[in-house]
Parts: structure tokens; C-alpha cells; sequence
């Protein structure tokens, strides 16, 4: 190992995992990532991971299956087992380490948060939802803050969805609204089922009846990816911080708000509103969940806020243009 300051990525190959290693390399670290193909150790190779993590002054776990699937038992499976393995993997290599990391930030959601109409959830009193994804993010987390590591401070960031030039979600929204179709995603009745149903240790009931007629005032909660970046850099230098840690604007929008600013970006002069009968047919061909736009996501960064963080881009609208003219 070379004299830099060790950082250890796990999941270092996905969209914010690069764009973390990017930042840390420039930060003078020896970049080390774990992973299946391409990375410096496997998922499966304990002893490989032991000695990455053994004297590395930084560890981020980012590993997961992502969510833009379909929530068939199989996927539904995946997402919870790539998750919580790879988190058992790294908590055992830490406790095992001689020379445990000072910090160790682990992936978490802001899915784990109630469906919010009313005001913000945040890390003091957020409430907890129920049923598929906020079973994911408890178990998660369990693995995270899991016995003793008196040597190590660990942060659970609860992330939001994450804006970007690359990031999947702005290039899919930015599509439609190119094309005409980006204005709101109405909430509304549909056929029942159990794709959203509990999981994993102790799987909870989601709230019925699984649709709210938000009339598109659902809310959208955001990061810029420069913001995540830099509140990682933050977050390892605050050391009075940890626990959970919700990585979001200070300015969630509402559907239609976020449509507009959409269509205003791209110069689109109209978008066609899409009911839930629309989406969920779109949905399943493109092979994913409507959940990912319907739900209401309004999560504040309390704790980030509290700590003297600065944004770079707090409001949407100067998000977008940036991306937009990248």
C-alpha cells in the first residue's frame, strides 16, 4: 500500500461511487474499491476486503442492487440481499481490523421516510414508513449500527434521489419532458397487488390502499450530485456527526413544480399530464415502479443544516440548468 491516506468504496463502480472516487483521488487518497468485476477485492473474498479495510482512514459502502426494476420476487430479493451482505461483509472486516477506520458512511434511503404531505421528515422526527422499501432501509441500517466499533464513527446516509449530468433519474425525466410528455404524474386508483409488500426479517405492512389522490402535489426531494460529493467530504471531517444523515436539498418541490422546471430547462412549451393508468402500463414496459415518481418523498437535511453545510445548489432550478448546459 502506498503512503496516501486510504479511502476503501464498496460499490465503487455505480454512478455515485465514481463520482466519489473521483473527488477522494483528487483529495490525495489511495483509492481502493470492492467489488464483482474490476475492483481490488471481491464481495466474496473476506480476506481481501480484511486487508483493504485494516488501516484504511476512510470506508463508504455504496453497494445495492438498484431500484429502477421491477419488484418481482427475484428483484425483490436481490435488492435486499445486495445490501445487507455486502454491509455484513464490511462491518465484519472493521471489527476484525487492527487499525480500524476512523469513518465508515454506509448507504441507506430516504424511502424509509412516511409518505409526506404535511411538512418535512427529518433525522429527529422523521417518521418511519412501512412495507417493502422501508423494510430495505431498517435492515440495512441494522447491519450498519450493529454490536460495538468503539474505533470507527459510522453515518447512515439516507439519500435521496440524486441529480446530475449522468445520474439516470435527470436524464429520464429530461426525456420526457423533450418529448412533450413531462408534466405532472398524477397519484390515482389501481389493481391491487403485493410488490410492495414487507421484507426481510421482520417485513411490516404497507399502508393501504397504496395510491393518494395528490393530484401531482407529491413531493419531489432532491440532491445535486456536486452537493453529495461534497457533504461526504463534510460529514468526514465533522466528527461530532453520526448516526443517520439525510442527504437532501434544503428544498424539496412538489411534482408540478418540478415538471415546470423541467420543461422551462429544455424550452418545452407543453407537457402532457400522465394519470396513474397511464404510468402504470409505461411502467411495466420500461421495467420499473411507478412508486419512483408517485410516492412523496419530502425529507429535509436537518442534521447537515444544523452543522453549517453550505449548498451549492440549493433550489431545483439552478440544479437543472446546470446539468442542462453541461
Amino acid at each position: 500500500m502506498s503512503g496516501q491516506p486510504r479511502a476503501v468504496i464498496g460499490g465503487g463502480s455505480g454512478y455515485l461511487g465514481r463520482a466519489i472516487r473521483d473527488a477522494l483521488r483528487i483529495d490525495g487518497y489511495d483509492v481502493r474499491t470492492i467489488g464483482r468485476t474490476g475492483a481490488d477485492a471481491g464481495w466474496d473474498d473476506p480476506e481481501a476486503i480484511l486487508r483493504l479495510v485494516d488501516g484504511a482512514d476512510l470506508v463508504i459502502g455504496l453497494a445495492g442492487k438498484r431500484v429502477d426494476c421491477r419488484y418481482t420476487d427475484r428483484n425483490r430479493d436481490e435488492i435486499l440481499r445486495s445490501r445487507v451482505e455486502t454491509t455484513r461483509a464490511l462491518h465484519r472486516a472493521i471489527s476484525s481490523a487492527e487499525r480500524p477506520p476512523r469513518v465508515w458512511m454506509n448507504g441507506s434511503s430516504a424511502t424509509a421516510y412516511r409518505y409526506a404531505l404535511d411538512r418535512a421528515q427529518t433525522e429527529a422526527d422523521g417518521s418511519i414508513d412501512t412495507g417493502f422499501s422501508p423494510d430495505i432501509t431498517r435492515a440495512w441500517e441494522a447491519e450498519l449500527f450493529d454490536g460495538e466499533l468503539p474505533g470507527t464513527r459510522r453515518i447512515a446516509l439516507r439519500t435521496s434521489l440524486v441529480i446530475g449530468r449522468d445520474a439516470p433519474v435527470a436524464t429520464m425525466l429530461l426525456r420526457l419532458a423533450r418529448l412533450g410528455i413531462g408534466g405532472p404524474q398524477i397519484d390515482g386508483w389501481w389493481f391491487p397487488h403485493r410488490r410492495y409488500r414487507g421484507i426481510g426479517p421482520h417485513p411490516t405492512d404497507p399502508a393501504k390502499p397504496g395510491f393518494v389522490r395528490s393530484h401531482g402535489r407529491q413531493m419531489f426531494t432532491w440532491m445535486h450530485e456536486a452537493d453529495f460529493v461534497q457533504a461526504v467530504r463534510f460529514l468526514r471531517d465533522h466528527e461530532e456527526i453520526d448516526g443517520a444523515v439525510n442527504m437532501a436539498s434544503p428544498h424539496a418541490i412538489d411534482n408540478r413544480e418540478l415538471m415546470r422546471t423541467l420543461r422551462r430547462a429544455v424550452h418545452a412549451p407543453f407537457g402532457i399530464p400522465a394519470w396513474r393508468f397511464m404510468l402504470e402500463p409505461a411502467m411495466f414496459v420500461l421495467g420499473t415502479e411507478t412508486e419512483l415518481v408517485l410516492k412523496s418523498r419530502w425529507v429535509a437535511p436537518q442534521v447537515l443544516l444544523d452543522a453549517g453545510f453550505e449548498f451549492r445548489y440549493p433550489d431545483l432550478e439552478g440544479a437543472v440548468r446546470e446539468i442542462v448546459a453541461g
